[in-house]
């Protein structure tokens, strides 16, 4: 077994079982209001949640982000999320392939997504830092190994500058997406895992042809604070110290949804906790939300304890919609909002017109 297949197992334990939550930044979602409607003039029976994503139809828009994969015991988790999101009709995504590249003996980790949900939107994953070393015949290998709709190209140069085996050469990276882009049999996205994107980025990112943009913000699991967990168990006090440094690095989720709106879809991840923080990701922007770390620890309890979770959030969901008076998920895009708070002065600073934004039926 590989160095890349033990890390799997110790990054999902250490999820499990610590706290790798941003600790002193938010995603920015209480400064975020949804505009209550005392009068919505609708029915919540009548409320329609489904959204087409990318050629498939989600009962909500929600995604299951990626989580694991490339090791024997991920193989339990991997199925009983699927299982999960095939029951509820969303779409999930698999933890890097890195693992199943390197030794074909972890292909059944994640081949097992697309074998219990058969129907759902699946995504494969690849590091950008990956797209320097391999070849694209086995970046594609990746998208065939799951019958995937979509590849994401996950961006997480916070975590490789603080892990002891991280890679830290990011040159080029922007033309091989490029070049993906230009050949993929699927869409091509490309997702942060933690510290968010800048406008300058995704407008970089748009220019080389991504399908849509995960902004991966700040304000859910901390990858930096990941590293810290494992720097203690191995006395490296050198990267213990970078990993707390950094924990609350980057741009927390909401900023980064109104900085990634560049006329390409975007998956709201970082922090989304509750429906109501999706609605307020759709309000802003957003196409749809996505998590990872509130299912992980379910997902160790078996597919029931995940679809609970899921549809907690579907129900949350429902309900702000119906509260803001919005019948489908193209009303609520329209729907009016206030910006206050960290995130008001952020996107002021940044040159972004909360007022103007916020208030879209009083343009």
């Amino acid at each position: 077994m590989g160095e890349t297949s033990r890390r799997k197992i110790e990054h999902l334990e250490l999820c499990a079982h610590n706290h790798v939550e941003s600790r002193k930044i938010s995603a920015g979602f209480e400064d975020v209001l949804l505009i209550h409607r005392a009068l919505p003039e609708i029915s919540m029976n009548d409320i329609d949640m489904s959204v087409d994503f990318f050629g498939k139809t989600l009962s909500f828009p929600f995604l299951i982000a990626s989580i694991t994969g490339g090791h024997p015991e991920t193989t339990s988790i991997n199925a009983a999320l699927a299982k999960a999101a095939e029951k509820i009709g969303i779409g999930i995504g698999v933890g890097s392939q890195r693992a199943a590249i390197d030794d074909q003996s972890q292909i059944s980790s994640f081949q097992v997504v697309r074998e219990i949900a058969p129907t759902a939107f699946v995504y494969s994953n690849i590091g950008a830092a990956q797209l320097l070393e391999y070849s694209l015949s086995k970046i594609e290998s990746a998208v065939n190994m799951i019958k995937a709709d979509a590849i994401a190209v996950h961006l997480n140069f916070l975590q490789e500058a603080i892990q002891p085996e991280g890679d830290r050469n990011a040159k080029g990276c922007l033309e091989k997406i490029e070049e993906l882009c230009s050949v993929s049999s699927v869409p091509v996205f490309v997702k942060e895992t933690g510290a968010g994107i800048s406008r300058e980025d995704a407008l970089m990112l748009k220019k080389a042809g991504v399908a849509a943009i995960d902004v991966g913000g700040v304000g859910g699991t901390s990858w930096a604070g990941v590293e810290v967990y494992r720097a203690r168990t191995s006395a490296d006090s050198l990267r213990e110290y970078l990993g707390e440094l950094f924990w609350d690095f980057g741009i927390p989720t909401v900023s980064s949804i109104v900085e990634c709106k560049v006329s390409v879809p975007i998956i709201a991840t970082g922090g989304v906790r509750t429906g109501i923080d999706v609605a307020k990701s759709i309000a802003l922007g957003a196409t749809v939300g996505s998590a990872a770390l509130p299912f992980v620890g379910a997902a160790f309890d078996g597919a029931d304890a995940v679809y609970q979770k899921l549809d907690m959030i579907r129900q949350e969901l429902k309900a702000a919609m119906f509260l803001t008076g919005c019948d489908t998920i193209s009303d609520l895009s329209r729907a009016n909002i206030a910006i206050t708070g960290k995130t008001y002065e952020y996107l002021n600073q940044r040159g972004f017109h909360v007022r103007d934004y916020a208030n879209k039926e009083m343009l």
